[in-house]
């Protein structure tokens, strides 16, 4: 599972915006990783105010390390497949986009609650 940018946000801060079942899947998973993107769109919008976060920036990833979420970086492949996908009219958000390039290139589930993922070929889990 790959945990899109908000979902990593309400699993670790145990948000009610976040479905039960969702988070049960997310706990229950072999495998959860996280996306240096997403770890950068936290810090972007940390820092020009659009994000309040609930804890210190700093503390995100030994918190994800502590629930065993995998941190993935961006490899050459990813930006293949990035270059490779259509530009959807209503979804150019480049964050978004590498996160759907990256489960294109891991065949990794996205964990999401933006349904404008749904047209690209990958499997999105909001229950």
């Amino acid at each position: 599972m790959l945990l899109d940018t908000h979902a990593l946000l309400w699993f670790l801060n145990n948000d009610a915006r976040l479905p039960k079942t969702t988070s049960q899947k997310i706990e229950e998973a072999e495998f959860v990783f996280v996306s240096i993107v997403s770890i950068w769109e936290i810090a972007i919008k940390a820092n020009i105010g659009k994000l309040t976060l609930l804890t210190p920036f700093e503390t995100i990833q030994a918190n994800t390390i502590a629930l065993n979420i995998r941190e993935i970086p961006i490899s050459f492949e990813d930006t293949v497949t990035y270059h490779k996908l259509p530009l959807i009219q209503n979804h150019r958000d480049p964050f978004d986009r590498m996160l759907v390039s990256q489960a294109m290139t891991r065949s990794l589930v996205i964990v999401s609650v933006d349904s404008k993922l749904d047209v690209y070929p990958i499997q999105r889990v909001w229950e």
